[in-house]
């Protein structure tokens, strides 16, 4: 579901709301988790997750092209974690007409007998 998707449903879902509006109350809620984690805070929202600040340490990286080493300098990234509900609806049968996943155990030919044993 992208941006103008959500906007599109909260404003068929509520018909009090028109488009403008739906559009500021996305922009609103987006804006607070955006400002809360520039400012190194956590937000939670029950029951679906939490949103919170990782920090990278500065490490040497490898530019793929030509090998050489490069310095990649500490960063903080955005990390969402989901929550116990969230979880356990995602992990609810999906069920879209025509759609089977496979979802069988995918076993591997190369048992721990293999290990430090080359590919055929």
């Amino acid at each position: 579901m992208t941006r103008s998707e959500l906007i599109a449903l909260l404003a068929q879902r509520f018909p009090q709301l028109v488009q403008k509006d739906a559009e500021l109350a996305v922009a609103e809620i987006l804006g607070a988790v955006g400002n809360a984690l520039s400012r190194g805070g956590r937000v939670e929202i029950r029951g679906f997750g939490s949103f919170s600040v990782n920090y990278r340490p500065p490490r040497i990286g490898r530019n793929p092209k030509t090998g050489e080493s490069v310095c990649v300098p500490a960063k903080r990234v955005p990390h969402f974690k989901a929550g116990k509900e969230l979880r356990e609806l995602v992990d609810q049968q999906i069920n879209i007409p025509g759609y089977e996943p496979d979802f069988g155990c995918v076993t591997s030919t190369y048992g721990p007998e293999t290990v430090g044993q080359v590919a055929p």
